[in-house]
């Protein structure tokens, strides 16, 4: 298991120094490559992705968790199109920053550098293959990648499709590697290879995150778990408060900017409840809420602790009835993981209010917490949304995926 894991490592180590040298326009003729030949292929994939849905329902898994699972023509394509944009954006590596002529006649200057070898440790999505993969070879990063077990046969034909469109690139074939190993045992060996590996990024549930933190002594940027909140301000316009709300609980359940709480204002409740749950209800989802928000219809579920602290990833919401916008901000400072969390008002104070004391990396006013994704922020697409505080936070795209190095160039100084 060592030897196969640090062999592996070895490889895409060697291979991301090879690839300091690569210019931008080869990063950009493996993206157009990469992205024709996943429209090319769309049988193969559909074909091998069907494999992964099969097994999820005869595990008796959700059908939200199967919806992140599935991939169909539209979604295949909508991944090609993402690879496209990426090629469109400025390629962050050698750019330099704050480059300022020093008193002592050097100048010195931060200049930005890939990160290095990425261990990409993820779950159900297998988009997150496609994404992660172009996004680090556009950041000039290597990778390994690893995802679940429910979208293995999903995951290794798109892995074959990245391998190929390497060698039809002339890159490194070793750039983008896969563990194609289902034990997790496999995940905790890699994340003891320190000397190949300089990042990890585990994307998924919380045992994962936990699992990865615990074992790694490379160092890990989390995307861990959204619980996203809406708060509904009592100068919220009604309909659009309930439209807001409907989309970022129904549009994707299953993904990780999906609303699980909403906070609505005591002053505004008798206004919008009423119409907000019935709308909930009959889009199918279960409406779970405190005891002030049962009163207004009797299918609503009795709400605990652990439903203000769960992601559900499903049709479930819970519901609240909260005094103020110091309520609200304080139960979303409890029990947010830090993702998205958003408001809806009309009154600027109020937004700015909620803007300055939320402590989430992305922080939103009258806008569906399904905004937040990196294609909708101009990455192109994302590795993932970080809720960590160092380095990089919310959603990470190119940028996010270097660090830097300092460089002085001098006139024959000394010290």
């Amino acid at each position: 298991m060592n030897n196969y894991i640090e062999a592996l490592a070895k490889d895409t180590y060697n291979a991301y120094k090879k690839f300091l040298s690569v210019l931008t326009k080869e990063k950009n003729q493996f993206l157009q490559i990469l992205a024709e030949n996943l429209t090319k292929n769309y049988d193969y994939i559909l074909t091998e992705n069907s494999k992964d849905i099969r097994n999820a329902q005869k595990k008796g898994l959700s059908n939200a968790f199967i919806d992140r699972l599935k991939l169909s023509a539209e979604r295949i394509e909508n991944i090609a199109k993402g690879v496209l944009k990426i090629i469109e954006l400025d390629d962050p590596v050698g750019k330099f920053e704050d480059f300022k002529t020093h008193p002592e006649g050097f100048k010195l200057g931060k200049m930005r550098v890939p990160i290095g070898v990425i261990a990409m440790i993820y779950e159900a999505r297998p988009n997150v293959t496609i994404d992660a993969t172009a996004l680090s070879i556009k950041s000039g990063n290597a990778i390994i990648l690893r995802g679940g077990s429910n979208s293995y046969f999903s995951n290794m034909a798109l892995v074959k499709i990245i391998k190929n469109s390497l060698k039809e690139a002339k890159l490194e074939p070793n750039l983008v590697n896969y563990i194609d190993k289902i034990d997790r045992e496999y995940i905790y060996q890699l994340l003891k290879m320190d000397k190949y590996v300089h990042l990890a990024i585990p994307r998924g549930g919380e045992e994962l995150i936990k699992s990865v933190v615990n074992e790694s002594r490379i160092p890990v940027l989390k995307h861990y778990k959204g619980i996203c909140h809406i708060y509904v301000n009592e100068y919220a316009k009604i309909d659009e408060a309930i439209r807001i709300c409907v989309n970022g609980k129904i549009s994707r359940p299953a993904v990780c900017n999906a609303t699980e709480t909403i906070l609505v204002d005591q002053n505004i409740a008798d206004k919008i409840m009423p119409d907000l749950i019935d709308t909930l209800l009959k889009n199918n989802v279960e409406v779970r809420g405190c005891s002030r928000t049962q009163k207004y219809n009797n299918n609503i579920k009795k709400a605990t602790d652990i439903d203000w602290a769960t992601e559900y990833l499903d049709l479930i919401v819970s519901i609240k009835i909260v005094d103020n916008i110091d309520d609200a901000i304080s139960h979303i400072n409890e029990y947010s993981s830090g993702h998205t969390d958003s408001i809806i008002t009309e009154n600027l104070s109020i937004a700015n209010k909620f803007i300055e004391q939320v402590d989430s990396a992305t922080v939103m006013v009258n806008s569906s917490t399904r905004l937040s994704d990196g294609g909708v922020f101009g990455l192109g697409a994302e590795i993932g949304i970080s809720t960590d505080r160092f380095h990089a936070r919310g959603p990470m795209g190119l940028e996010e995926l270097t660090t830097y190095k300092w460089v002085l160039i001098g006139d024959y100084n000394t010290r």
